[in-house]
């Protein structure tokens, strides 16, 4: 990204951030990888996110006029009836706070957003409460609200990629956790559908052809890469019942290395944003090549106790590399993605 871009998104920023204080709201903190601004309104006990990429290049009347009708319907409705009709699924790795959440996918799960034209605020137990309403409840609100929309037009009956470019409101890469969803689509890509998700605002979807897996998962790391908004550079493809699940492909499968790349970038990506809010959390990084085969290391960067993530192996300073298996590690309760405490270096 430019100096120039880097600056303008700054200003903007602040200015939010300004305008949001002068009217009474406390807490305002900016994301810069995320590119948003998270403010916890009056009687909320949950962040509001709003995104700023919208706001680029508005004046300050127009930007006022947002801002106002942010603050004018940013709440959390207070009663189940007016609250379910908001409600979006969305599928993500980590959420601000303590949000109502539950496992989808590896390193990702799936959240409740409330839905208003200019922000999202995550929906949390104790919301449950206050709508006295089970969380069953809320998730299945949450997906009934999604359009289930297909492709139109007639298929080709040729392999094809289709790009789903969210603007907004469709929430696609949310339509990944509605049950048989994504298999409604082979005849139209021309085969069984496999899935990219990986960016919040694109869905990339192809027939099951190894030379066009192929190339969308390295057009996939590259948006991943390169995404303020990223998700995850994993293909996906349906189960039995039709359920979302990492695309199959054991040693000896065309794309066994592609897949095992992905599957380690998404769970470096993952363990470090963690560690960056949780103290004694080591770091992850990804080693290796398709030749040799891609591996994790978990960085044990002292003779302390550490919470380990889950990896292939762990580099104990700068040179000792053990592998994961030799290490008996106690597990830690109440942490997503999972990690290990370890405590003096092994003999």
């Amino acid at each position: 990204m430019g100096l120039l871009r880097r600056v303008a998104r700054a200003r903007l920023a602040n200015r939010v951030i300004r305008r949001l204080r002068r009217a009474g709201v406390p807490e305002v903190r900016y994301h810069r990888a995320g590119f948003e601004v998270r403010f916890t309104l009056p009687g909320d006990d949950q962040p509001t996110i709003l995104p700023l990429t919208p706001l680029l290049g508005r004046n300050r009347r127009e930007l006022g006029e947002h801002l106002a009708g942010v603050l004018g319907t940013g709440n959390v409705p207070r009663d189940w009836a007016s609250a379910a009709p908001l409600l979006r699924p969305v599928l993500r790795g980590a959420a601000p706070g303590s949000p109502l959440r539950r496992p989808a996918l590896p390193f990702l799960s799936e959240f409740v957003v409330v839905d208003h034209p200019e922000t999202m605020t995550y929906v949390t137990p104790a919301q449950l409460v206050l709508w006295n309403v089970t969380a069953d409840r809320v998730f299945d609100a949450a997906r009934a609200n999604l359009p289930g929309a297909v492709l139109h037009g007639s298929p080709s009956g040729k392999p094809v990629v289709v790009r789903f470019v969210d603007d907004g409101n469709a929430y696609w890469t949310s339509h990944l956790l509605l049950p048989g969803w994504l298999d409604r689509l082979a005849e139209q890509v021309g085969g069984r559908p496999v899935a990219f998700a990986p960016e919040r605002g694109t869905l990339l979807v192809t027939a099951d052809d190894p030379d066009l897996v192929r190339a969308l998962f390295v057009q996939a790391e590259e948006i991943y890469a390169k995404s303020t908004r990223s998700l995850t550079p994993m293909a996906y493809v349906g189960d039995r019942d039709g359920c979302p699940i990492p695309y199959p492909a054991p040693p000896g499968h065309p794309l066994h290395h592609v897949v095992s790349r992905a599957e380690r970038i998404l769970a470096v990506e993952e363990y470090n944003r963690q560690a960056a809010e949780l103290p004694g959390a080591a770091g992850l990084r990804l080693t290796g090549s398709d030749e040799s085969g891609w591996r994790t290391q978990a960085l044990w960067v002292a003779d302390t106790p550490a919470l380990l993530p889950v990896a292939d192996e762990v580099l104990l300073g700068e040179s000792r590399i053990l592998p994961w298996h030799e290490l008996d590690l106690a597990p830690v309760d109440g942490l997503s993605p999972e990690r290990r405490r370890a405590q003096g270096w092994p003999a």
